[in-house]
């Protein structure tokens, strides 16, 4: 099925298309659904969806080595997160290396069922991830939106505000 004609069936069902909103998460910027509910513990950006099938963690950091190259800086991350594991595919976001893997995980008896997309990457100065977790009953309208979300990702243009 084209994601094109899926589209179309979410909204003729009503489903309204989701209303980005710019944030800021420290020297990164997003769009994030605007309806979703925002809040913060220990530095991490959560976001969740009104109806409670999905949210959204973000973290944002900065690089300690100054001057790595940035595709360097990607592989870092992703062996600190278990690359030889598999699964990561690699892309660019906001101009910059970025990989994206998913995960599925089921309860034992089968009644609940998750899907987590994960993002990540770096510039050379800053690293981010994105982190969706969402009801895999729903992940047709959410996989769509978690792309749109982590394809607005930029990264704040001037290092000349130093000393934030």
């Amino acid at each position: 099925m084209m994601l094109g004609s899926l589209l179309v069936m979410v909204l003729a069902a009503g489903e309204p298309a989701a209303e980005l909103t710019k944030y800021e998460v420290k020297t990164l910027a997003l769009q994030v659904p605007s309806e979703w509910q925002q809040s913060e513990a220990d530095g991490t950006q959560r976001f969740d969806d009104p109806d409670g099938d999905a949210y959204l963690l973000v973290d944002v950091g900065a690089v300690q080595s100054a001057g790595m190259k940035p595709q360097k800086c990607l592989e870092k991350i992703l062996a600190a997160m278990g690359s030889e594991q598999g699964g990561w595919k690699q892309l660019k976001l906001g101009k910059a290396p970025a990989a994206r893997r998913v995960d599925s995980d089921t309860t034992p008896d089968g009644a609940e069922s998750v899907q987590t997309v994960t993002y990540v990457g770096c510039d050379g100065k800053t690293t981010w991830s994105l982190v969706f977790h969402m009801d895999a009953k729903k992940k047709d309208r959410f996989e769509t939106l978690a792309e749109k979300v982590a394809g607005s990702v930029a990264y704040a243009k001037s290092s000349a505000r130093k000393g934030k």
